[in-house]
Parts: C-alpha cells; structure tokens; sequence
C-alpha cells in the first residue's frame, strides 16, 4: 500500500537516490554492452522476394526501405479474420508516428506489416489516427516465414516457433520486430529479431510507469496487460 510506504527526510532521500543512482548507471552500461553485442550478431540473407500491399500499390520489400539501408518492421497482430488490430500492438503503435522522422535521420525506416487485407488495416489506421507505413501480408509467406503467423496445424499441436522456441503461443498471430539492412548491391539481410518482453523497450509509455510510485501495477491482473484499451476505448465500460 502506497499510503504505508516509508518516508523520510529530504537529505536521508537524496542519499537514497545517490546510492540507487550507482545501479542505474551499471544497468545503463550493461545496456550500452548488449547492443553492442546485438549488432555484432550474425546476419542471415532474405531469398525470398516478398510483396505487400500498399495504399501506393504492390511493394517490395526492398521499397519499405524508402531509399534507406536500414529498415524495422514491427509484427503488428491483426488476423485476416478480425474486426480490428490487436489492443496491446495498438498501445505500441501509439509509439511510431512522431518518431519516423527521426529515424529516417539515422538512415533507418520504420514499417508495420500485418496480415489482415489492407482495406481493413486502412480502415483501422484512420480510426487511431496513424500516419506510418502499414502494409498487408495477406495471401503471402511473410507472416508465416518471419514467425509471426502459425498454421492451423501449429495451433491444433501446439507446437508454434515463436520467439525462438517452440511454444503453444495462445493465438494464431503474434508480436515482434525485425531489423533488416539492405547492401548497395540490393541484397537483404534479417539482422536482428526479438518478441514478447523483448517488445518492452519500443514502447515509451511503459518506460513512463516504471518510473511512476505504483509502477505499470499490473500484479493483481489475470494477466499483465488485462488493463490495456485501444485509445478510443478507455472511457467505454
């Protein structure tokens, strides 16, 4: 209980903070070596030549580089099936529109894909207010070679890849991000993916809470993130 919680003088939470300051900045160092140690990866090459369905028209894979030669592509759940996007890849996505221009900086280009058509993902777009690439794998391998979307026979066995292991992934599509680079050659390499808490770190407003008192207090839930509504949806019972 936040009411119960210990409370002191200022110059005995100053020294508090001092001394937690110490482990904050070990965390950041450790962070700085993990991605360091993320970019010194192995890379694997992209054969196949995937196409996506663009509000522009049909699109490469190559084209979501928008003449850039480093692209993230977030795996954002929407099924072909679904009345809309999934709430929790909704909450990420809240995340992308502002910060594409400064990635675009960087040389890095940001696009979404998911598996419904693309009339359902423009319809969904236009209600959030989204402005970023968001094209349609529907009717490809993509989904499916990237580990994002499972078969029904993967569902009926429970033996879905998902995050690197084979797992009973409760639903036939799934989140992630992958990171791509393409050569002056045109050749395209996967160079990095994660999933499930990996997801954590592109999401700010989760950043935000951990700094908060009560901190993303989820623990009660049925499930950590039992609480999250699409944005249009928080004042609905």
């Amino acid at each position: 209980m936040l009411q119960k919680h210990k409370v002191v003088s200022c110059e005995e939470w100053i020294k508090s903070c001092q001394a937690h300051l110490k482990k904050e900045k070990e965390f950041t160092r450790l962070r700085d070596q993990l991605s360091e140690q993320r970019r010194e990866l192995p890379w694997t090459k992209i054969h196949k030549d995937y196409s996506f369905d663009s509000v522009a028209g049909r699109k490469s894979l190559g084209d979501l580089f928008a003449g850039k030669s480093q692209l993230l592509i977030y795996h954002f759940m929407f099924g072909p099936d679904w009345a809309a996007g999934c709430p929790s890849c909704s909450f990420w996505a809240d995340n992308f529109n502002n910060i594409i221009v400064h990635l675009n900086a960087r040389d890095i280009n940001l696009a979404v894909i998911s598996n419904a058509p693309l009339d359902k993902l423009q319809q969904y777009r236009e209600r959030m207010g989204w402005t970023f690439e968001w094209v349609s794998s529907f009717e490809t391998d993509f989904n499916v070679d990237f580990g994002v979307t499972f078969t029904e026979e993967e569902m009926n066995g429970e033996q879905n890849f998902y995050n690197f292991n084979t797992s009973g992934f409760p639903a036939s599509e799934a989140p992630g991000v992958s990171a791509l680079y393409k050569d002056e050659q045109g050749e395209i390499f996967r160079t990095y993916a994660c999933y499930a808490r990996g997801l954590d770190i592109l999401n700010g407003a989760y950043h935000f809470m951990d700094i908060a008192p009560k901190g993303r207090d989820e623990g009660k839930l049925s499930a950590p993130m039992m609480w999250i509504r699409r944005r249009d949806e928080y004042d609905q019972p």
